[in-house]
C-alpha cells in the first residue's frame, strides 16, 4: 500500500520527513510497534561486486537512522542469494560468481557497514551472511517445507519476473527461485534474531511481501515490510551510475576526491533531496540550503559533498578533497588529492597517444569515448587543450612535481606519474 499521514515513532517520523517512505505493509501497526520499544529490521545486499555503490547507500542510511532511533539493524550479505542472482530490473542473467569471488566481495563490503553502523553498542548492528543457512538447505526438504507456500501464479505476477517475460528476455529457473529464497531469509531472521521488519528499495516490494506472507504461513507471525523510493537522477536514470561507471563506495575503486566531485556536481534541482538522504543535517537547515539560487546554491552543494564524503571516508578525506578542488578550480594547481596512476616510464619515453592516456587514467570509458571528448575539445594535458587524439604525451610533459596533469572538462582530473626508472 502507498503511505500517507505522519507517523509518530522517531525512526518513521525521521524518514518520512526526509521523503524515504514509499510503501509499507501496515504503517499504523509498524508505527505502534516502534513506539513500544526497540525492533529489529534488516536489508539484504547481494555481493555481485567488490564494492557497494551510491544506490546501496540509500538503504545503508535507512539502517543507520534506524539504529540512531534505538532499534537494531541487520545488514544481510547475500553469500547465498548472490549465487542465484536477483532478476529485478535486469534483461539478462547476472554473471555467476564462484564461491571465492563471493567471499572476497563479502570481506571487502563488510568494512563499509562497519564504518557506517555501530557494531558494538547496546543495539549493535549485526552483519550476517545468508549463505550460513541457505548453503545448508536440502533441496527436496526446502521444496517440501517452503516451496509449497508459493504459487507459480504469484511468482509470475512479480514485477521483476513479469517485466523480463514481457520483454521476451530469458529468465533462468535459478533466477525464478530468487523471491522464494529471499522470502525464506526473512523467516530465518525472525527465528534467529526476532527480526520483524524488512526494508529495501521500491523495486524489492514484491520480494519483501513474499517474505511477510511466508512468515505468516510458516510461523503465524505478523511481520512488516517497508520500502523507500528508488533514487533517480534528474534525467530519470537510476542513481549510482555516471558516464564513467558506478559511483563506488570503496576508496580504491573511486577516490574520495572523485566521490566528493560526484556530489558537488549534482543537479541543482536535487540538492535538497540529496541533503535529506545522504547527510544528517536538520531538515529546516536543508530547506534553507536548497532554497538558495545561483552561486549561493553551489555553497549548498559543497556542504553536501563535504558531509557525504566525511560520512563515508572520514573528515580528513573530505577536507583534502575540498582543498584539492579549490586548488584545481580556484588556484589552478594540481592539488594533492587527485586520482593518480603510474605509467611505465618506457611507455612515456616512446610517447602515449593522448586518447589512450585518457582511458588508462580512467577519464574515458573507451578509445572511442576518448576520441569524441578530444574532438569536442574537452581534454587537456597540463592545462593545454588537446587538439589531436594521436598527440603523443611523453616524459617531456612531466612537471616539476613529477606528474602530468590530465583533465576531462572542468570537473574531472587525474595525475599521471612515470614509474621509477
Amino acid at each position: 500500500m502507498s503511505v500517507a499521514g505522519a507517523p509518530s515513532s522517531p525512526f518513521l517520523r525521521t524518514i518520512a520527513e526526509r521523503g524515504l517512505i514509499h510503501q509499507c505493509t501496515d504503517l499504523a501497526a509498524l508505527d505502534e510497534a516502534m513506539g513500544r520499544g526497540p525492533q529489529t529490521a534488516y536489508i539484504g545486499f547481494d555481493l555481485t561486486a567488490p564494492s557497494l555503490h551510491v544506490g546501496n547507500l540509500v538503504n545503508i542510511m535507512q539502517l543507520r537512522r534506524l539504529q540512531q532511533a534505538g532499534h537494531r539493524p541487520i545488514a544481510l550479505l547475500g553469500g547465498g542469494t548472490t549465487r542465484i542472482g536477483d532478476p529485478s530490473g535486469k534483461d539478462e542473467m547476472r554473471p555467476v560468481l564462484d564461491a571465492a569471488a563471493i567471499q572476497a566481495n563479502r570481506d571487502r563490503i563488510r568494512g563499509t557497514f562497519e564504518r557506517l553502523l555501530d557494531v558494538d553498542g547496546p543495539n549493535g548492528a549485526l552483519i550476517l551472511d545468508n549463505g550460513e543457512w541457505l548453503g545448508a538447505l536440502g533441496y527436496i526438504d526446502f521444496l517440501r517445507d517452503v516451496g509449497r507456500h508459493f504459487t507459480v501464479n504469484r511468482l509470475l505476477a512479480l514485477e521483476s519476473i513479469r517485466s523480463r517475460l514481457d520483454r521476451e528476455q530469458a529468465l533462468s529457473f535459478l533466477e525464478f527461485n530468487y523471491a522464494v529464497v529471499q522470502a525464506y531469509d526473512f523467516v530465518e531472521l525472525f527465528d534467529r534474531h526476532g527480526c520483524t521488519l524488512q526494508m529495501g528499495g521500491s523495486d524489492q516490494w514484491g520480494n519483501i511481501t513474499m517474505g511477510v506472507d511466508l512468515a505468516r504461513r510458516m510461523r503465524g507471525a505478523e511481520l512488516q515490510g517497508l520500502t523507500c523510493p528508488l533514487l533517480l537522477t534528474a534525467d530519470g536514470k537510476k542513481m549510482g551510475k555516471t558516464e564513467s561507471g558506478a559511483v563506488w563506495l570503496a576508496a580504491d575503486m573511486l577516490s574520495p576526491y572523485d566521490y566528493w566531485q560526484y556530489w558537488r556536481n549534482c543537479d541543482d534541482a536535487q540538492v535538497g533531496q540529496l541533503l535529506r538522504i545522504f547527510t544528517e543535517r536538520p531538515t529546516a537547515e536543508i530547506d534553507a540550503l536548497a532554497a538558495r539560487e545561483g552561486r549561493a546554491l553551489n555553497d549548498a552543494k559543497i556542504v553536501l559533498a563535504n558531509e557525504a564524503t566525511a560520512l563515508l571516508h572520514g573528515e580528513a578525506a573530505a577536507r583534502d578533497a575540498a582543498a584539492t578542488a579549490s586548488a584545481v578550480f580556484a588556484g589552478g594547481g594540481a592539488g594533492g588529492g587527485l586520482p593518480e596512476i603510474e605509467i611505465p616510464r618506457a611507455d612515456l619515453e616512446a610517447g602515449v597517444p593522448a586518447f589512450q592516456l585518457l582511458v588508462r587514467a580512467g577519464l574515458a570509458e573507451s578509445g572511442s569515448d576518448a576520441r569524441r571528448v578530444i574532438a569536442e575539445r574537452g581534454a587537456a594535458v597540463n592545462g593545454v587543450v588537446v587538439a589531436d587524439a594521436m598527440t603523443a604525451v611523453t616524459l617531456e610533459d612531466v612537471g616539476a612535481d613529477g606528474t602530468i596533469r590530465l583533465a576531462r572538462g572542468k570537473k574531472r582530473h587525474a595525475l599521471v606519474r612515470p614509474s621509477p626508472a
